[in-house]
């Protein structure tokens, strides 16, 4: 399989999971504690591969693609979006890990894969062991704060435009784009941290307009159905219950807000004592830009009893 000598000791495996058909690498001893990676946007499965080797030393990993991403498939578009939504991306994680039948495991998400995770850990409690999100703070948090005038993720919004306006102007120079996004976004504003083999795997998997197409989709679904899912658990109650770790870049996302990232997430979780956070010196993808300062912080959490 391609770029396996970027997973050494991973299997490439893909799983049908109802809807879609998720590409995945499995590595660690199989009877080790269940951990799954989520990548995020505009990355893949790849963006773990400085740090899956070390954490399959403890646990047993499974690092997918999230449908539209990377090798996996792409889900028909509906007009809500829905296809793209968290929660539809939940589910299928849920679906996965049960073909590895893993009915309880500890998560770990990064930028869209950490919104993926904090609404699995909403809508399916009894699946997630403990909660690990990287540069995130809640969707309904960010656009609350983007509407208050913080110019805080441009992209959030026109990404978010009915199509075919970002599949359009994306389009028209992918590759600048996109290298321009993943410069923007790290604390040294280059390219080195990802690497050159996962650099072009990103832009492989990003110049496939179908593929194009799924990543506006889940950022319209973020401004619509995601911000609404969050609104209506605020509302009902609903909160997250398991020990849950917040890590953000100090050049990243969250450190923007104007809050304390552990401030953001406080109200989404059923008791503070649940929470924790550590700031890294990074910008938002610190498992590329500090893998090992990124795997020091997740471990000690991911491995208490």
């Amino acid at each position: 399989m391609e770029l396996a000598d970027l997973f050494p000791g991973f299997d490439a495996k893909t799983i049908d999971v109802g809807e879609v058909k998720l590409f995945c690498r499995v590595g660690g001893d199989e009877n080790a504690p269940p951990l799954i990676l989520l990548h995020g946007f505009p990355e893949t499965h790849v963006m773990w591969a400085k740090i899956a080797p070390a954490l399959a030393a403890y646990f047993r990993v499974i690092v997918p693609d999230l449908r539209g991403y990377g090798w996996s498939s792409v889900a028909p578009v509906e007009p809500d979006h829905a296809q793209m939504s968290k929660r539809r991306m939940a589910a299928d994680v849920v679906a996965l890990m049960d073909e590895f039948d893993h009915p309880r495991f500890a998560v770990v998400g990064h930028d869209r894969g950490a919104r993926v995770a904090y609404r699995l850990a909403l809508d399916h409690p009894e699946t997630v062991s403990r909660l690990a999100l990287i540069d995130i703070v809640p969707t309904l948090v960010m656009w609350q704060t983007m509407e208050k005038g913080i110019d805080l993720a441009p992209h959030w919004k026109w990404l978010a435009a009915p199509a075919p306006e970002p599949e359009t102007r994306i389009g028209a120079d992918v590759d600048g784009w996109l290298n321009q996004t993943l410069a923007a976004w790290t604390r040294a504003k280059d390219l080195k941290p990802f690497g050159g083999k996962a650099l072009a795997h990103y832009h492989a998997f990003f110049t496939v307009p179908e593929r194009l197409s799924a990543c506006c989709e889940d950022y319209r679904a973020g401004a619509t159905l995601d911000r609404a899912a969050d609104e209506a658990d605020l509302e009902s109650g609903r909160r997250i219950t398991v020990p849950t770790k917040v890590i953000w870049g100090g050049s990243g996302f969250p450190a923007q807000t104007g809050l304390s990232p552990l401030d953001a997430w406080a109200p989404f979780m059923a008791k503070r004592s649940l929470l924790s956070g550590e700031e890294i010196p990074a910008g938002h993808f610190l498992p590329e830009e500090a893998p090992e300062v990124t795997t020091s912080a997740l471990l000690p959490f991911l491995l208490a009893a």
